[in-house]
């Protein structure tokens, strides 16, 4: 029996249809790629451009950012060897680690380690140290980043607190990286720099691990910090803490009373201190099942529903994931902000805060719906918000991390 003709007009209607969508579904990936390996405006520019024409609707640019791009098979593998160039034309020497059995199509944990010595000379194109090494660290399931220190860029400088992001961004833009499992070890200087980034920029990391260093070297202006340390600001990421008994520079019962004080406050962390233990880290092998057992029971939750941040500026090291701080009153320094969220209610205590934003994502926040958010008890707003594609696309490239996506800013002031 032939099909009716109004039959056979249909199925022939719902093939164009389907082949139509393969096709724009195929296009979106490419844009999508584009978008995620723009290095320049121009090129950024462009392709939300594209994005913005070709997908129309927030709801499903969201969905193609959340899957990510599809990642070329094509890529370097091995040890390999890169720089990045900050805008003041400083090198940044990197060496990075890729699995030889690479796959696209997984998802890959990151290890930053972070050397030690950060008072030797700048690191030279060619040089031969840095370079050797490197056979211990690899391994098949998590890429490893060694990037470099000297002494113009102490892991704890402004530069390197720019760089670091960086270099994880420009691997993004290469290889399938898990976003929630990027993770930051330090030995000895390195440490230290580990202990930088928990208090003053956490929110690419998944946990920290200062391997015998101290942060009361980041309190110390000779040492190139001169920082204000806030424990408000460990609460969101654990930390993995050695340090040895009979360290010369930095012994267990220098940084006891550091300890004392996580302990004190609930700051979720582990402290192994190393009977006879020196500056060294001949305890790794020992000691290595238990930190795979504590990355693996910490990724990162890049939507928690309680978040605090103390800032004492805010040009810089002023965020922790959702809620960024805007503006401080002037007669303070410094200013706190304890938001917690549930739902589509978000109470918010601010002590020295006069103007915050609250990023928005549509896994946590029902838009169909009013948000209300009271601050200090009293309410400040209570309207439905707009996600817009052009906020969802600007923190996108902001932070290239597909598993911390906004749909919407919502800025408060005048509390």
């Amino acid at each position: 029996m032939k099909p009716e003709p109004k039959l056979v007009q249909l199925l022939l209607a719902c093939s164009v249809l389907f082949s139509q969508q393969i096709v724009l579904l195929a296009d979106g990936g490419d844009l999508l790629l584009d978008f995620w390996q723009a290095e320049t405006t121009e090129q950024l520019q462009n392709s939300r451009e594209l994005l913005i024409s070709e997908v129309g609707d927030v709801d499903a640019l969201y969905r193609w950012l959340r899957a990510g791009p599809n990642y070329s098979t094509d890529v370097p593998k091995g040890q390999q060897e890169s720089a990045r160039v900050a805008a003041d034309g400083t090198r940044f020497p990197y060496v990075f680690l890729i699995p030889e059995t690479y796959n696209p199509a997984t998802t890959y944990p990151v290890e930053f380690i972070l050397h030690g010595g950060v008072s030797r000379p700048e690191w030279e194109a060619g040089g031969g140290w840095w370079r050797r090494g490197y056979d211990s660290l690899k391994q098949e399931d998590r890429i490893i980043v060694v990037p470099a220190s000297w002494v113009d860029a102490f892991w704890w400088h402004d530069n390197q607190a720019e760089n670091l992001p960086e270099i994880l961004k420009t691997l993004k833009r290469t290889y399938n990286i898990d976003d929630n499992r990027v993770s930051l070890s330090g030995v000895s200087d390195g440490g230290t720099g580990a202990y930088f980034f928990a208090f003053k920029q956490p929110t690419p990391w998944s946990a920290f691990l200062p391997y015998i260093g101290h942060p009361g070297v980041l309190r110390n202006p000779q040492s190139g910090g001169g920082y204000s340390l806030y424990f408000e600001n460990l609460m969101n990421k654990p930390l993995y803490i050695v340090n040895g008994e009979n360290d010369r520079l930095y012994p267990v019962s220098a940084v006891q009373p550091f300890i004392d004080i996580l302990d004190e406050v609930g700051v979720n962390h582990t402290f192994k201190a190393i009977a006879g233990g020196g500056h060294n880290t001949d305890w790794l092998p020992d000691e290595t099942p238990m930190i795979e057992q504590f990355k693996a029971a910490n990724p990162r939750d890049a939507f928690p529903e309680n978040v605090q941040w103390v800032a004492d500026r805010t040009d810089k090291y002023n965020r922790n994931l959702w809620v960024r701080v805007d503006s401080l009153d002037s007669t303070n320094n410094q200013g706190l902000i304890q938001v917690n969220r549930r739902g589509n209610l978000i109470n918010v205590t601010a002590r020295g805060v006069t103007e915050f934003t609250l990023l928005l994502n549509p896994e946590e926040i029902d838009f169909s719906e009013e948000v209300e958010v009271r601050v200090n008890s009293e309410e400040i707003f209570n309207a439905r918000v707009s996600q817009s594609m052009e906020t969802l696309l600007d923190w996108a490239a902001e932070d290239l991390d597909k598993s911390m996506l906004y749909t919407a800013e919502l800025p408060i002031s005048g509390y």
